[in-house]
Protein backbone atom coordinates (compact mmCIF):
# COMPACT_ATOMS: atom_id res chain seq x y z
CA UNK A 1 0.00 0.00 0.00
CA UNK A 2 1.44 3.38 -0.93
CA UNK A 3 2.08 5.96 1.75
CA UNK A 4 -0.74 8.22 0.53
CA UNK A 5 -3.37 5.48 0.21
CA UNK A 6 -6.28 5.66 2.64
CA UNK A 7 -6.68 2.53 4.77
CA UNK A 8 -9.67 0.33 4.03
CA UNK A 9 -10.52 0.36 7.76
CA UNK A 10 -9.92 3.64 9.59
CA UNK A 11 -10.61 2.31 13.11
CA UNK A 12 -8.52 0.05 15.35
CA UNK A 13 -8.11 -3.34 13.72
CA UNK A 14 -9.42 -6.64 15.12
CA UNK A 15 -6.73 -9.25 14.62
CA UNK A 16 -6.87 -13.02 15.15
CA UNK A 17 -3.28 -14.05 15.70
CA UNK A 18 -2.34 -17.73 15.33
CA UNK A 19 0.61 -19.40 17.07
CA UNK A 20 0.66 -23.21 17.02
CA UNK A 21 3.28 -23.23 19.80
CA UNK A 22 4.65 -20.32 21.80
CA UNK A 23 7.27 -21.24 24.40
CA UNK A 24 7.34 -18.26 26.75
CA UNK A 25 11.09 -17.92 27.30
CA UNK A 26 12.93 -20.01 24.73
CA UNK A 27 12.24 -20.03 21.02
CA UNK A 28 11.62 -17.21 18.58
CA UNK A 29 7.92 -17.90 18.04
CA UNK A 30 6.97 -17.28 21.65
CA UNK A 31 9.08 -14.12 21.89
CA UNK A 32 7.74 -12.79 18.59
CA UNK A 33 4.16 -13.52 19.62
CA UNK A 34 4.44 -11.90 23.05
CA UNK A 35 6.16 -8.70 21.97
CA UNK A 36 4.44 -8.08 18.64
CA UNK A 37 0.94 -8.51 20.08
CA UNK A 38 1.83 -6.23 23.02
CA UNK A 39 3.15 -3.55 20.64
CA UNK A 40 -0.03 -3.80 18.54
CA UNK A 41 -2.13 -3.39 21.71
CA UNK A 42 0.02 -0.38 22.67
CA UNK A 43 -1.02 1.18 19.35
CA UNK A 44 -4.69 0.69 20.23
CA UNK A 45 -5.56 -2.42 18.21
CA UNK A 46 -7.41 -5.51 19.45
CA UNK A 47 -5.45 -8.73 19.17
CA UNK A 48 -6.66 -12.16 20.24
CA UNK A 49 -4.12 -14.97 20.20
CA UNK A 50 -5.29 -18.46 19.31
CA UNK A 51 -2.47 -20.66 20.55
CA UNK A 52 -1.44 -24.24 20.99
CA UNK A 53 0.68 -25.63 23.82
CA UNK A 54 3.13 -24.68 25.16
CA UNK A 55 1.09 -21.49 25.44
CA UNK A 56 2.71 -18.06 25.15
CA UNK A 57 2.92 -15.50 27.94
CA UNK A 58 0.94 -12.47 26.81
CA UNK A 59 0.27 -8.90 27.88
CA UNK A 60 -2.82 -8.57 30.08
CA UNK A 61 -4.63 -6.72 27.27
CA UNK A 62 -4.17 -9.60 24.83
CA UNK A 63 -6.66 -12.46 25.36
CA UNK A 64 -5.55 -16.04 24.72
CA UNK A 65 -7.86 -18.66 23.28
CA UNK A 66 -6.28 -22.04 24.02
CA UNK A 67 -6.52 -24.71 21.34
CA UNK A 68 -5.24 -27.83 23.13
CA UNK A 69 -3.32 -30.46 21.22
CA UNK A 70 -2.30 -34.02 22.06
CA UNK A 71 1.22 -32.72 22.89
CA UNK A 72 2.86 -35.77 21.39
CA UNK A 73 6.08 -33.78 21.10
CA UNK A 74 6.67 -31.99 24.41
CA UNK A 75 9.63 -31.22 26.67
CA UNK A 76 8.76 -33.72 29.40
CA UNK A 77 7.57 -36.78 27.43
CA UNK A 78 8.65 -36.35 23.79
CA UNK A 79 7.20 -38.80 21.29
CA UNK A 80 4.60 -40.06 23.74
CA UNK A 81 1.72 -42.10 22.31
CA UNK A 82 -1.74 -40.77 23.27
CA UNK A 83 -4.29 -43.17 24.74
CA UNK A 84 -7.55 -43.76 22.89
CA UNK A 85 -9.60 -41.93 25.54
CA UNK A 86 -7.57 -38.75 24.78
CA UNK A 87 -8.91 -38.61 21.23
CA UNK A 88 -11.91 -36.36 21.78
CA UNK A 89 -12.68 -35.02 18.29
CA UNK A 90 -11.77 -35.39 14.63
CA UNK A 91 -8.76 -33.08 14.95
CA UNK A 92 -7.32 -35.30 17.70
CA UNK A 93 -7.77 -38.34 15.48
CA UNK A 94 -6.17 -36.50 12.57
CA UNK A 95 -3.19 -35.40 14.68
CA UNK A 96 -2.72 -38.89 16.13
CA UNK A 97 -2.89 -40.57 12.73
CA UNK A 98 -0.29 -38.20 11.29
CA UNK A 99 1.96 -38.71 14.32
CA UNK A 100 1.70 -42.51 14.04
CA UNK A 101 3.00 -42.32 10.47
CA UNK A 102 6.16 -40.57 11.69
CA UNK A 103 5.23 -36.97 10.87
CA UNK A 104 5.36 -33.81 12.99
CA UNK A 105 1.60 -33.19 13.14
CA UNK A 106 1.21 -29.94 15.12
CA UNK A 107 1.05 -27.33 12.32
CA UNK A 108 -1.51 -29.29 10.32
CA UNK A 109 -3.74 -30.20 13.28
CA UNK A 110 -3.55 -26.71 14.81
CA UNK A 111 -4.50 -25.08 11.52
CA UNK A 112 -7.73 -27.10 11.41
CA UNK A 113 -8.51 -26.35 15.07
CA UNK A 114 -8.03 -22.63 14.33
CA UNK A 115 -10.30 -22.86 11.28
CA UNK A 116 -12.92 -24.69 13.34
CA UNK A 117 -12.86 -21.94 15.96
CA UNK A 118 -12.83 -18.96 13.61
CA UNK A 119 -15.31 -20.14 10.97
CA UNK A 120 -18.12 -19.25 13.37
CA UNK A 121 -16.54 -15.91 14.34
CA UNK A 122 -15.72 -14.16 11.06
CA UNK A 123 -17.65 -11.06 12.11
CA UNK A 124 -15.37 -10.59 15.13
CA UNK A 125 -12.15 -10.02 13.14
CA UNK A 126 -10.84 -8.01 10.23
CA UNK A 127 -8.00 -10.37 9.41
CA UNK A 128 -5.96 -13.35 10.54
CA UNK A 129 -2.21 -13.19 11.18
CA UNK A 130 -0.69 -16.67 10.99
CA UNK A 131 2.70 -17.14 12.63
CA UNK A 132 4.25 -19.84 10.42
CA UNK A 133 1.60 -22.54 10.91
CA UNK A 134 1.06 -22.94 7.16
CA UNK A 135 -1.28 -25.91 7.59
CA UNK A 136 -4.14 -26.89 5.29
CA UNK A 137 -6.62 -25.18 7.59
CA UNK A 138 -4.98 -21.82 6.83
CA UNK A 139 -6.05 -22.17 3.21
CA UNK A 140 -9.59 -22.85 4.40
CA UNK A 141 -9.40 -19.75 6.64
CA UNK A 142 -8.26 -17.64 3.70
CA UNK A 143 -11.62 -18.33 2.07
CA UNK A 144 -13.32 -16.67 5.04
CA UNK A 145 -10.99 -13.83 6.10
CA UNK A 146 -7.86 -12.11 4.80
CA UNK A 147 -4.76 -13.93 6.05
CA UNK A 148 -1.23 -12.58 6.44
CA UNK A 149 1.40 -15.26 7.03
CA UNK A 150 4.67 -14.62 8.82
CA UNK A 151 7.40 -17.04 7.74
CA UNK A 152 10.53 -16.46 9.80
CA UNK A 153 12.45 -18.80 7.52
CA UNK A 154 11.41 -21.89 5.53
CA UNK A 155 11.62 -25.05 7.67
CA UNK A 156 12.87 -26.77 4.52
CA UNK A 157 16.28 -25.35 5.56
CA UNK A 158 16.06 -27.20 8.90
CA UNK A 159 15.08 -30.34 7.00
CA UNK A 160 18.13 -30.19 4.70
CA UNK A 161 20.53 -29.59 7.58
CA UNK A 162 19.07 -32.38 9.72
CA UNK A 163 19.24 -34.87 6.84
CA UNK A 164 22.80 -33.80 5.99
CA UNK A 165 23.85 -34.40 9.61
CA UNK A 166 22.07 -37.76 10.00
CA UNK A 167 24.51 -40.43 11.20
CA UNK A 168 22.74 -43.54 9.86
CA UNK A 169 20.30 -44.38 7.09
CA UNK A 170 17.64 -45.08 9.74
CA UNK A 171 18.12 -41.63 11.23
CA UNK A 172 17.96 -40.06 7.77
CA UNK A 173 14.74 -41.95 7.00
CA UNK A 174 13.24 -40.78 10.29
CA UNK A 175 14.18 -37.16 9.56
CA UNK A 176 12.62 -37.33 6.11
CA UNK A 177 9.34 -38.62 7.59
CA UNK A 178 9.37 -36.12 10.47
CA UNK A 179 9.85 -33.16 8.14
CA UNK A 180 7.26 -34.33 5.63
CA UNK A 181 5.01 -31.48 6.85
CA UNK A 182 7.26 -29.02 4.99
CA UNK A 183 5.71 -30.21 1.72
CA UNK A 184 2.34 -29.07 3.07
CA UNK A 185 3.85 -25.76 4.15
CA UNK A 186 5.20 -25.15 0.65
CA UNK A 187 1.79 -25.83 -0.91
CA UNK A 188 0.11 -23.47 1.57
CA UNK A 189 2.74 -20.72 1.45
CA UNK A 190 2.66 -20.32 -2.30
CA UNK A 191 -1.14 -19.84 -2.15
CA UNK A 192 -1.03 -17.10 0.51
CA UNK A 193 -2.12 -13.64 -0.65
CA UNK A 194 0.61 -11.93 1.35
CA UNK A 195 3.67 -13.22 3.22
CA UNK A 196 5.76 -11.31 5.73
CA UNK A 197 9.29 -12.32 6.70
CA UNK A 198 12.08 -10.96 8.89
CA UNK A 199 15.08 -10.50 6.57
CA UNK A 200 16.09 -10.21 2.94
CA UNK A 201 17.91 -13.54 3.30
CA UNK A 202 14.72 -15.27 4.42
CA UNK A 203 12.80 -13.56 1.61
CA UNK A 204 15.05 -15.18 -1.00
CA UNK A 205 14.94 -18.58 0.74
CA UNK A 206 11.12 -18.49 0.94
CA UNK A 207 10.94 -17.61 -2.74
CA UNK A 208 13.30 -20.46 -3.63
CA UNK A 209 12.08 -23.20 -1.27
CA UNK A 210 8.35 -22.42 -0.98
CA UNK A 211 7.93 -21.05 -4.51
CA UNK A 212 6.18 -17.92 -3.26
CA UNK A 213 6.24 -15.16 -5.90
CA UNK A 214 8.82 -12.60 -4.81
CA UNK A 215 6.35 -9.69 -5.06
CA UNK A 216 4.13 -11.31 -2.42
CA UNK A 217 6.93 -11.45 0.19
CA UNK A 218 7.55 -8.36 2.33
CA UNK A 219 10.34 -7.84 4.88
CA UNK A 220 9.49 -6.56 8.37
CA UNK A 221 12.40 -7.19 10.78
CA UNK A 222 11.66 -8.24 14.35
CA UNK A 223 12.57 -6.05 17.28
CA UNK A 224 13.83 -5.81 20.82
CA UNK A 225 13.06 -3.52 23.73
CA UNK A 226 16.31 -1.57 24.28
CA UNK A 227 14.99 -0.26 27.60
CA UNK A 228 14.57 -3.81 28.89
CA UNK A 229 17.56 -5.39 27.15
CA UNK A 230 20.27 -2.99 28.29
CA UNK A 231 23.54 -3.11 30.25
CA UNK A 232 22.74 -3.50 33.94
CA UNK A 233 24.49 -1.20 36.38
CA UNK A 234 26.31 -2.85 39.26
CA UNK A 235 26.46 -6.31 37.68
CA UNK A 236 30.00 -7.69 37.62
CA UNK A 237 31.31 -9.63 34.65
CA UNK A 238 32.12 -13.28 35.35
CA UNK A 239 35.60 -14.00 33.92
CA UNK A 240 35.46 -16.39 30.98
CA UNK A 241 31.68 -16.63 30.87
CA UNK A 242 29.98 -17.09 27.48
CA UNK A 243 26.22 -17.08 26.99
CA UNK A 244 24.19 -18.67 24.21
CA UNK A 245 20.57 -19.61 23.52
CA UNK A 246 19.61 -23.12 22.38
CA UNK A 247 15.87 -23.19 21.75
CA UNK A 248 16.25 -26.70 20.28
CA UNK A 249 19.11 -29.21 20.11
CA UNK A 250 19.04 -29.50 16.32
CA UNK A 251 21.83 -29.33 13.78
CA UNK A 252 20.79 -25.88 12.52
CA UNK A 253 21.51 -24.22 15.89
CA UNK A 254 25.15 -25.34 15.83
CA UNK A 255 25.38 -25.91 19.59
CA UNK A 256 27.72 -28.88 19.18
CA UNK A 257 30.27 -26.62 17.45
CA UNK A 258 30.18 -24.12 20.31
CA UNK A 259 30.62 -26.94 22.83
CA UNK A 260 33.60 -28.29 20.88
CA UNK A 261 35.09 -24.78 20.72
CA UNK A 262 34.62 -24.31 24.47
CA UNK A 263 36.38 -27.63 25.12
CA UNK A 264 39.35 -26.46 23.01
CA UNK A 265 39.51 -23.09 24.76
CA UNK A 266 39.48 -24.78 28.19
CA UNK A 267 42.78 -26.43 27.28
CA UNK A 268 44.36 -22.95 27.39
CA UNK A 269 42.32 -20.92 29.86
CA UNK A 270 39.23 -20.86 32.07
CA UNK A 271 35.92 -20.60 30.25
CA UNK A 272 32.36 -21.44 31.22
CA UNK A 273 29.20 -21.60 29.15
CA UNK A 274 25.66 -20.59 30.15
CA UNK A 275 23.01 -22.01 27.83
CA UNK A 276 19.51 -20.54 27.88
CA UNK A 277 17.57 -23.71 27.20
CA UNK A 278 17.17 -27.27 28.45
CA UNK A 279 19.56 -30.21 28.08
CA UNK A 280 18.35 -33.15 26.04
CA UNK A 281 19.36 -36.67 27.02
CA UNK A 282 20.76 -38.79 24.22
CA UNK A 283 21.32 -35.83 21.91
CA UNK A 284 24.30 -35.33 19.61
CA UNK A 285 25.72 -32.83 22.09
CA UNK A 286 25.50 -35.17 25.10
CA UNK A 287 29.06 -36.56 24.81
CA UNK A 288 30.62 -33.09 24.59
CA UNK A 289 28.50 -31.89 27.50
CA UNK A 290 29.83 -34.73 29.64
CA UNK A 291 33.42 -33.77 28.77
CA UNK A 292 32.83 -30.15 29.76
CA UNK A 293 31.10 -31.15 33.00
CA UNK A 294 30.53 -28.27 35.41
CA UNK A 295 31.74 -25.74 32.82
CA UNK A 296 28.24 -25.77 31.28
CA UNK A 297 25.10 -24.49 33.01
CA UNK A 298 21.57 -24.63 31.58
CA UNK A 299 19.03 -21.98 32.52
CA UNK A 300 15.36 -22.16 31.54
CA UNK A 301 11.95 -20.83 32.54
CA UNK A 302 13.27 -17.49 33.80
CA UNK A 303 11.82 -14.03 33.09
CA UNK A 304 13.36 -11.52 30.69
CA UNK A 305 14.88 -9.59 33.60
CA UNK A 306 17.00 -12.59 34.59
CA UNK A 307 18.07 -13.12 30.98
CA UNK A 308 19.21 -9.48 30.84
CA UNK A 309 21.20 -10.06 34.03
CA UNK A 310 22.81 -13.16 32.51
CA UNK A 311 23.84 -11.16 29.44
CA UNK A 312 25.32 -8.47 31.69
CA UNK A 313 27.34 -11.09 33.61
CA UNK A 314 28.78 -12.64 30.45
CA UNK A 315 31.98 -11.48 28.78
CA UNK A 316 30.78 -12.83 25.43
CA UNK A 317 27.58 -13.96 23.74
CA UNK A 318 27.56 -16.47 20.91
CA UNK A 319 25.15 -17.47 18.15
CA UNK A 320 26.81 -20.56 16.59
CA UNK A 321 23.96 -21.39 14.20
CA UNK A 322 24.53 -22.92 10.80
CA UNK A 323 21.57 -20.84 9.61
CA UNK A 324 19.27 -18.14 11.02
CA UNK A 325 16.36 -16.37 9.39
CA UNK A 326 16.97 -13.43 11.75
CA UNK A 327 18.02 -14.32 15.37
CA UNK A 328 16.37 -12.63 18.30
CA UNK A 329 19.09 -13.85 20.69
CA UNK A 330 21.65 -11.97 18.58
CA UNK A 331 19.95 -8.59 18.87
CA UNK A 332 19.05 -9.19 22.53
CA UNK A 333 22.72 -9.76 23.33
CA UNK A 334 23.79 -6.75 21.27
CA UNK A 335 21.14 -4.60 22.95
CA UNK A 336 22.69 -5.52 26.32
CA UNK A 337 26.09 -4.35 24.97
CA UNK A 338 27.40 -7.91 25.35
CA UNK A 339 29.95 -8.43 22.55
CA UNK A 340 28.63 -11.04 20.14
CA UNK A 341 30.36 -13.79 18.20
CA UNK A 342 28.08 -15.04 15.41
CA UNK A 343 28.48 -17.22 12.36
CA UNK A 344 27.86 -16.01 8.84
CA UNK A 345 24.98 -18.50 8.46
CA UNK A 346 21.78 -17.23 6.83
CA UNK A 347 20.73 -13.69 7.78
CA UNK A 348 23.22 -13.21 10.63
CA UNK A 349 25.53 -10.83 8.68
CA UNK A 350 22.46 -8.83 7.63
CA UNK A 351 21.31 -8.61 11.25
CA UNK A 352 24.56 -8.22 13.18
CA UNK A 353 26.43 -5.76 10.97
CA UNK A 354 30.18 -5.49 10.47
CA UNK A 355 32.97 -7.75 11.72
CA UNK A 356 35.14 -6.12 14.41
CA UNK A 357 32.76 -3.14 14.56
CA UNK A 358 29.37 -4.33 15.81
CA UNK A 359 30.12 -8.05 16.26
CA UNK A 360 32.61 -10.80 15.45
CA UNK A 361 31.99 -13.30 12.64
CA UNK A 362 33.20 -16.86 12.09
CA UNK A 363 32.25 -19.42 9.41
CA UNK A 364 29.34 -21.73 10.37
CA UNK A 365 30.27 -25.22 11.53
CA UNK A 366 33.94 -24.36 12.20
CA UNK A 367 34.74 -25.05 15.86
CA UNK A 368 38.45 -24.22 15.36
CA UNK A 369 37.63 -20.73 14.05
CA UNK A 370 35.13 -20.25 16.85
CA UNK A 371 37.67 -21.28 19.51
CA UNK A 372 40.25 -18.90 18.04
CA UNK A 373 37.77 -16.02 18.07
CA UNK A 374 36.77 -16.75 21.68
CA UNK A 375 40.44 -16.68 22.73
CA UNK A 376 41.10 -13.48 20.81
CA UNK A 377 38.16 -11.59 22.28
CA UNK A 378 38.60 -12.85 25.85
CA UNK A 379 42.18 -11.59 25.73
CA UNK A 380 41.15 -8.07 24.63
CA UNK A 381 38.72 -6.35 27.05
CA UNK A 382 39.03 -2.98 25.26
CA UNK A 383 37.94 -4.58 21.97
CA UNK A 384 35.01 -6.29 23.70
CA UNK A 385 33.87 -3.02 25.27
CA UNK A 386 34.04 -1.13 21.98
CA UNK A 387 32.21 -3.77 19.94
CA UNK A 388 29.60 -4.23 22.68
CA UNK A 389 28.83 -0.49 22.68
CA UNK A 390 28.58 -0.19 18.89
CA UNK A 391 26.48 -3.35 18.75
CA UNK A 392 23.95 -1.83 21.16
CA UNK A 393 23.84 1.37 19.12
CA UNK A 394 23.11 -0.68 15.97
CA UNK A 395 20.09 -2.22 17.69
CA UNK A 396 18.82 1.16 18.93
CA UNK A 397 19.20 2.61 15.43
CA UNK A 398 17.45 -0.23 13.61
CA UNK A 399 15.05 -2.29 15.72
CA UNK A 400 12.30 -1.89 18.27
CA UNK A 401 9.01 -3.74 18.68
CA UNK A 402 7.10 -0.49 18.05
CA UNK A 403 8.76 -0.19 14.64
CA UNK A 404 7.95 -3.85 13.95
CA UNK A 405 4.30 -3.28 14.89
CA UNK A 406 3.97 -0.13 12.76
CA UNK A 407 5.43 -1.90 9.72
CA UNK A 408 3.20 -4.91 10.40
CA UNK A 409 0.17 -2.61 10.41
CA UNK A 410 1.24 -1.36 6.98
CA UNK A 411 1.15 -4.98 5.83
CA UNK A 412 -2.31 -5.50 7.34
CA UNK A 413 -3.72 -2.46 5.55
CA UNK A 414 -2.07 -3.46 2.28
CA UNK A 415 -3.62 -6.95 2.57
CA UNK A 416 -7.06 -5.48 3.31
CA UNK A 417 -6.75 -3.10 0.37
CA UNK A 418 -5.78 -5.91 -2.02
CA UNK A 419 -8.56 -8.26 -0.90
CA UNK A 420 -11.41 -5.93 0.07
CA UNK A 421 -13.70 -6.95 -2.80
CA UNK A 422 -13.35 -10.62 -2.02
CA UNK A 423 -14.27 -10.17 1.63
CA UNK A 424 -16.65 -7.21 1.49
CA UNK A 425 -19.35 -9.33 3.13
CA UNK A 426 -17.22 -9.90 6.26
CA UNK A 427 -14.77 -6.97 6.39
CA UNK A 428 -16.61 -3.77 7.25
Amino acid sequence: MSADSAPVIDRPLRIAYLSYRGKPHVGGQGVYTRHLTKALADLGHHVEVLGGPPYPNLDDRVPLTKLPSLQTFNDHFPMRKPRVFELQDRWDWLENTSFNTGNFPEPMAFSWRAWDNLRHRTGEFDLVHDNQTLGWGILALQRLLPVLSTIHHPITVDRRLEIDHARTWREEFGKRRWYAFTKMQTQVAKRMDRVMTVSENSKQDIHTDHQVPIDRIHVVPVGVDPELFRPMDGVAKVPGRIITTASADVAMKGLVHLLEAAAKVRAERHVELVIIGKPKEGSKTADTLRRLGEAVTFVSGVPDERIVELYSEAELACVPSLYEGFSLPAIEAMSCATPLIATTGGALPEVCGTHDETCFFVPPGDSDALAAMILRTLDDPALRARVGATGRQRVIDHWSWKHTALKTLDQYHALLSETQTRYEATVR
